[in-house]
């Protein structure tokens, strides 16, 4: 079974950093891309960033110069480092992978993490 796990969200005051991590576990075979979606109340899910297996990296323009997505060494392993936050960046925070498994192909979602931003 596929799991994704996030961490380092919290609460942060505007213009500090947080990074975020996500870890793909389970029988995989191979991951396609990762990447980092926000959620805010009221909200729609929405793309903040993704990486692909080949390295490539697309952006929302709200992060552009703000956020930086890298994959660990072992590829399983999405970053989100966010720098320069705003109070209108508070949302949680799914991480998102497009991969195949052993029993199932698609699509996986965290569990998502908080950040909060107070200006």
């Amino acid at each position: 079974q596929v799991r994704l796990v996030e961490s380092g969200g919290g609460l942060v005051q505007a213009g500090e950093s947080l990074r975020l991590s996500c870890t793909a576990s389970g029988s995989i075979f191979s991951i396609n891309a990762m990447g980092w979606y926000s959620q805010a109340p009221g909200k729609r899910r929405e793309l903040v960033a993704t990486i692909t297996s080949d390295g490539s990296t697309n952006y929302a323009d709200s992060v552009k110069g703000r956020f930086t997505i890298s994959r660990g060494n072992a590829k399983n392993t999405v970053y989100l480092q966010m720098n320069s936050l705003k109070p209108e960046d508070t949302a949680v925070y799914y991480c998102n992978a497009r991969l195949i498994g052993a029993q199932a192909v698609g699509a996986f979602w965290g569990q998502g993490t908080q950040v909060t931003v107070s200006s």
